[in-house]
């Protein structure tokens, strides 16, 4: 049993990461997990983090989130190229591999916990009516923190971006990547070929968990006239069992999907707690030749021979771009900032998918999630020994509807809302962690919820998926440790105004359906304090309703949009060159031009998996100046390989020719 207590006095450091002290039953799910697995339990599976740097590497990449662990996997593919992949944040944890935990993790030290400027449009509900935007500061980045949903987006995104002037971003062209990532779990869903893949790094599978309210709200789209569908396959409209990035009833990350398969590589190396705070650029050639960055509470700099890679997100790969001198040369020298390269795009354009919280319905059956019911020792137990149970539930998410409001072409199978559908909701956890997470006052949580703190609920998040408002990132100063200041612009479009207000009035009609009636759903229709004074359910309540808990699903993105040279605001090329400089592009959700139909996280990965592509088309194609006499060498090697001298001395030697 010694073993158990390892685990348990270790559950005490991982506990003050996520802030989870007062959930007692995690110390002995995770004894349990190190005693039923400790045949395969191996703590050196978390990749290595390297500790002394090379002066120089072939490829620098910035960022270890989504898009960064697939690339630092692909690049690191090719055996001559040195790979290093900088990260600001640590490993993730046991803690974090828990599906029903992730809230738990936002605002804890795995978050970057940006938060927003104040503006009377949207989240009038939260703390300083200030929007809290979480990203994961931490190897495998947001994919640690999220819900796991593999959601692709819908064909017309993709046709979509190649009509704006970017070739071989059409759908044909893109699905060929998300299936390379892809290890599709679900039999029946494989069988389709077209659509999806088997045999890639990224587990793609069903909840492990469900209750039946899941069952039930598919057949109320059934009653409201939709298919039940696949919705990554041939038509998006409709209902369907989400999928997750979940591997055995854990979180399947970006880190342990592309990271922990290759860390043995020897060309790849990772630096974690490595802040980077500048590229490093060139002002006559104006080429990027390396970044600076902090780590141990030291400045230090390392070189990239070939190219800078920026994989930070939608914040911080701006945020980056601007404080090496490339962005609007106006606000550059407004925060002191030496303009490299006039790049007006850089931190426009940012778009989110929003949708509206408290859209909650009460019912009659003790079936749905309430943690101080189900998460107990028992679940705990369950969830180390047989991988199931309600803590491999990713927050009571199940059941997720693609559909058209009033103001979408129905023979488009372009929907314009997305319902997030869950067998709980937020008091489901009786006002602690969801409140937290979601930054929401306690005068508002009170009023709203308190009398359904612990009851049995489900809810319904109607999200917008195509909004035209438009927010923008701009830099504070130049103190690359100050976060920049971000300014959401929700709501301020008026068609978005519209298209949320009757994606709430067809989350309230899913309750009324005889398939809900059953459990004895009713909406818990109390009034939002701020919008009292409106009669109820009218245009005028719904408008206010929307502005008060609005909800970011974290999908921010397009803020360094890709496009043709005629597009002014555009910062990356097709093949995601950064224009204006030599060896720098951005590969992540920045690059989007308009944002997918869909959570992102699987199309982050298919933009990376692209990008990596890419690359090496342009370098392994290109012709290489070699040293005659280091050509010399390697055909030598060559030749005693062909003989079968194959000695481990032979070997080194011949790597360090090539």
């Amino acid at each position: 049993m010694g073993v158990v207590s390892v685990a348990t006095a270790a559950a005490k450091s991982a506990l003050a990461i996520g802030g989870l002290s007062k959930l007692t039953f995690i110390p002995v799910m995770l004894a349990a997990m190190a005693y039923f697995n400790y045949e395969t339990l191996d703590p050196e599976q978390r990749p290595f983090n390297q500790k002394y740097l090379r002066e120089k590497y072939d490829f620098i990449i910035v960022g270890g989130g989504s898009a960064g662990s697939v690339l630092a996997n692909r690049l690191s593919e090719i055996e001559g190229w040195n790979v290093l992949l900088l990260e600001a944040g640590g490993h993730e944890t046991d803690i974090s591999d828990v599906p029903l935990l992730s809230l738990y993790l936002h605002k804890s030290k795995l978050d970057w916990k940006y938060r927003t400027q104040p503006q009377d449009t949207a989240c009038q509900a939260m703390i300083d009516k200030r929007c809290a935007w979480t990203k994961g500061k931490v190897l495998g980045g947001s994919s640690v923190l999220n819900t796991m949903l593999y959601i692709r987006g819908n064909k017309r995104d993709f046709d979509q971006w190649e009509a704006f002037g970017n070739p071989g971003w059409g759908y044909e062209d893109v699905l060929p990547y998300f299936k390379k990532s892809q290890d599709q779990r679900n039999p029946y869903l494989a069988r389709d070929t077209r659509h999806h893949g088997t045999g890639g790094y990224l587990t793609v599978q069903d909840s492990p968990y469900n209750t039946p309210i899941g069952a039930a709200l598919l057949q109320a789209g059934e009653e409201m006239g939709y298919d039940i569908v696949d919705v990554n396959g041939a038509q998006q409209t409709g209902y369907a069992w989400y999928q997750f990035t979940i591997r055995r009833g854990t979180r399947c990350s970006a880190a342990k999907a592309f990271l922990r398969p290759v860390r043995l590589r020897q060309n790849l190396h990772i630096a974690l707690f490595s802040h980077v705070t500048k590229v490093l650029i060139d002002k006559a050639t104006k080429r990027a030749y390396g970044v600076e960055f902090l780590r141990d509470g030291k400045r230090q700099v390392v070189y990239a021979t070939r190219e800078v890679i920026l994989s930070a997100g939608a914040v911080a790969s701006p945020q980056l771009l601007l404080l090496s001198g490339i962005g609007p040369a106006d606000h550059l020298q407004e925060v002191g900032v030496d303009v490299i390269h006039d790049s007006p795009g850089v931190g426009k354009n940012l778009q989110d998918h929003i949708a509206v919280g408290g859209v909650i319905f009460r019912i009659d059956h003790p079936v749905s999630l309430v943690m101080n019911r189900l998460v107990n020792v028992n679940s705990a137990l369950r969830y180390a020994i047989t991988e199931d149970g309600p803590l491999t539930s990713s927050i009571g998410l199940e059941v997720v509807a693609f559909i058209n409001t009033k103001y979408a072409n129905a023979t488009d199978d372009w929907p314009d809302i997305e319902f997030m559908m869950t067998s709980c909701s937020t008091p489901s956890d009786g006002g602690t962690q969801v409140k937290k997470a979601h930054s929401l006052t306690d005068e508002f949580y009170n009023e709203v919820f308190a009398e359904v703190n612990n009851k049995d609920v489900f809810g319904i998040f109607p999200m917008m998926l195509r909004p035209k408002s438009r927010g923008f990132i701009k830099l504070r100063s130049k103190n690359p440790l100050e976060y920049p200041i971000m300014v959401h612009n929700y709501l301020t479009h008026p068609d978005d105004v519209g298209v949320l207000r009757e994606g709430v009035k067809a989350a309230v009609a899913v309750g009324e359906t005889t398939a809900m009636k059953r459990f004895g759903a009713r909406f818990h229709a109390k009034p939002l304090p701020n919008c009292k004074h409106l009669p109820l359910y009218t245009d005028e309540y719904w408008d206010c309703y929307i502005r008060q808990y609005t909800m970011t699903i974290y999908h921010l993105s397009c803020t360094a949009k890709m496009g043709p040279p005629s597009d002014p605001m555009a910062v990356v090329d097709s093949r995601l060159r950064v224009y204006g400089i030599e060896g720098l592009r951005v590969i992540d959700a920045s690059i989007m031009p308009a944002i997918t139909n869909g959570n992102i996280n699987a199309p982050v990965m298919m933009i990376a998996e692209k990008g990596a592509d890419m690359i090496k088309e342009e370098w392994l194609t290109r012709p290489q100046k070699r040293n005659p006499t280091r050509y010399r060498r390697s055909a030598q090697c060559t030749r005693l390989e062909m003989l079968g001298f194959k000695s481990e001395r032979m070997k080194r030697y011949c790597r360090s020719e090539r």
